[in-house]
């Protein structure tokens, strides 16, 4: 028997409908793993002398390390395998900093949907993503626009 992807097809989403990842905790290692894989060795996420001396007093991760997994969340929660056709556009804004040791949720929900009358095969659905840390604290406030398929693909 075939696998079946498990992702919903935009058909099968529902503007107001939410969904909430599994939770993760950011560490040191990924913060360093994240600057050697960016090349962004700004001293506010690999130098805590200097991020001492800042506004938060230590470092922080990487907004875009934070919003990278918020992609891993978001996938995790499978409702996206198999049934994206694009992630065409991410609007982000950075509201709170991440420290090393906070955990991070993925809260997503269906903000807008855009069939495409002319080709029923696929649409855009617009998804209001927040990352939240452990205390509440909205730390990424994003919307992603992604191209849906309205059919699940056939897989070999």
């Amino acid at each position: 028997m075939p696998y079946e992807f498990a992702g919903l097809t935009y058909h099968q989403f529902e503007e107001g409908q939410k969904f909430t990842s599994a939770s993760f905790t950011v560490t040191e290692a990924h913060i360093v793993q994240f600057a050697g894989l960016a090349g962004d060795f700004n001293p506010l996420h690999v130098n805590e002398e200097s991020a001492k001396k800042g506004m938060f007093k230590t470092r922080i991760a990487h907004g875009m390390l934070v919003v990278s997994m918020a992609t891993g969340l978001a996938n995790q929660l499978r409702i996206f395998e198999g049934t994206t056709f694009a992630l065409v556009e991410q609007r982000i804004k950075y509201t709170a900093p991440v420290f090393p040791g906070d955990t991070i949720t993925l809260e997503i929900t269906v903000n807008k949907m855009h069939e495409f009358k002319e080709k029923r095969d696929f649409g855009k659905i617009t998804y209001g993503c927040n990352v939240v840390k452990q205390d509440g604290t909205v730390c990424v406030d994003s919307e992603w626009d992604c191209l849906m398929l309205g059919t699940k693909p056939e897989t070999g």
